[in-house]
């Protein structure tokens, strides 16, 4: 098997298929690690604990501590951490590690040369099977003068040493979201640009303006809907021309970054020689078995994934290596996939909204705990979150939910487990949940289900008998 690609789908599939005993070659042409461990996951969360950091120092007082006057954030020592613990993550994906675990690992460009070889360097490697895995990039934007101003990006925030004062965040996803916050949090003035007149359009518009409201509260102005004609450099300044309602206004910046999105790496692969049909939107086109239209080759993660994230591209590098190497069957549609965007508070969803599930015809109940009424959410002081699960009526399984709290990446597991295993929304009821937790929150939707589940019937004697027993 050759695996081009060594981020987090090329590394679990590498390892996976030298472990079940395949030869296998590892090809990669920039970092050991991908966008995760680089540019992705590994440096934003270190980022975000550290601006958590900030904003708990600066809400001390209403747990009654008093912090001295000069508590400063000191910008390079939150990045040397950031670079230090990115380094010390980094020899799990190492080359070296990987050489040990039988893989031989090829540290160039790898490009198809036919259907069933690939050529790296001046080495020409024939395979059974080949797996494409090389994520995704960055997308830019087309602004005119953008390009010249100079512009930040995931693949390039990472690597400053001094905090921009007045910070642009173009665009209103994921990724901007998060980096606007933290930004802001360690002290830049920041402005979120974005088509929609709100943030984190893809999620649940309760739950993103729960998030959003956060913001407003922050100092995190959102300008939607308007035009950026230009950009112009001024100085050491970075002049955004806007355009809103027919009336033009320009806007200084120190930095901008932009948070658009990610477009697949389909190019100078030579999937035309392989066979491989491909979009540049979209990626590698790929079957439910993840198998591409040449048989012999597979595909895993951003490079044909709607859903780019790691632990996608996890879970579809297993399905590769099991359809691959034994003939498996397994398809990528029967994965229950969870998701969470890292504000403050934290958005996670996994399976439908429920604007989908009216979409498919399916009639769903939703059942809704504020956390306002949580014990633990309250004591924690963060009672601005909800719980929302969705389940199909007729049969009360779940089939959606989005949850938002300080840590709702954590608690969306449970749901994504009940999920998998066709549970009904009313069986976690009957799971004890560790009091207080935020997560009493799932268990009280529960408990509204189980006791919706009772006939009038069922009520009336289940009221004469309390009534008797007492």
């Amino acid at each position: 098997m050759v695996v081009i690609g060594a981020g987090t789908a090329g590394l679990v599939a590498a390892s996976a298929a030298a472990g079940l005993g395949a030869k296998v070659a590892l090809v990669e042409k920039h970092l050991m690690g991908g966008d995760c461990l680089n540019v992705g996951c590994v440096p934003s969360k270190a980022l975000i604990r550290a601006a958590r950091a900030c904003a708990s120092v600066r809400n001390a007082a209403q747990f009654g501590l008093h912090v001295p006057e000069g508590v400063r954030v000191d910008f390079p020592k939150i990045m040397e951490r950031m670079r230090r613990l990115r380094s010390q993550i980094s020899p799990v994906d190492s080359a070296h590690r990987y050489q040990n675990l039988g893989v031989d690992v090829f540290l160039g460009e790898g490009r198809f040369s036919g259907p069933d070889t690939v050529k790296v360097g001046g080495e020409k490697l024939q395979f059974a099977k080949a797996v494409i895995a090389t994520g995704a990039r960055a997308i830019a934007l087309p602004i005119p003068g953008l390009a010249e101003a100079g512009f930040l990006t995931n693949e390039t925030v990472f690597s400053l040493t001094e905090l921009p004062r007045r910070l642009a965040v173009i665009g209103a996803g994921p990724i901007g979201c998060e980096l606007a916050q933290a930004f802001r949090r360690f002290g830049s003035e920041v402005t979120l640009f974005n088509k929609e007149c709100r943030i984190l359009v893809r999620e649940d518009r309760d739950a993103a303006a729960i998030v959003e409201k956060a913001f407003e509260r922050e100092g995190i102005p959102l300008i939607c809907g308007c035009d950026i004609q230009r950009v112009e450099k001024r100085g050491d300044a970075k002049v955004l021309h806007i355009r809103c309602q027919g009336e033009s206004s320009e806007m200084e910046f120190d930095a901008i970054l932009l948070g658009v999105g990610r477009a697949p790496n389909v190019e100078g692969l030579g999937l035309e020689a392989a066979g491989v049909s491909f979009d540049k939107r979209s990626g590698v086109e790929v079957n439910d078995y993840l198998q591409t239209t040449n048989p012999k080759i597979y595909a895993a993660g951003d490079v044909c994934l709607n859903y780019k994230f790691t632990h996608t591209a996890d879970a579809t590098a297993r399905i590769v290596v099991q359809n691959a190497l034994f003939a498996g069957r397994k398809k990528a549609s029967t994965l229950v996939v969870p998701w969470c965007t890292y504000t403050d508070p934290e958005i996670a969803h996994v399976g439908l909204y429920e604007n989908e599930a009216l979409e498919k015809g399916m009639p769903v109940r939703t059942f809704e705990q504020k956390l306002d009424h949580v014990d633990r959410a309250l004591l924690d002081g963060e009672p601005d979150g909800t719980v929302k699960i969705h389940v199909h009526e007729k049969t009360g399984r779940i089939v959606g939910a989005t949850i938002v709290a300080s840590h709702a990446g954590e608690m969306i597991s449970e749901i994504t487990v009940a999920m998998a295993g066709n549970l009904k929304l009313a069986s976690l009821a009957n799971v004890i949940h560790p009091y207080p937790t935020q997560a009493e929150g799932i268990k009280r939707c529960g408990d509204t289900a189980l006791r919706e589940r009772l006939t009038p019937l069922l009520k009336h004697l289940l009221g004469k008998w309390l009534k008797w027993t007492r």
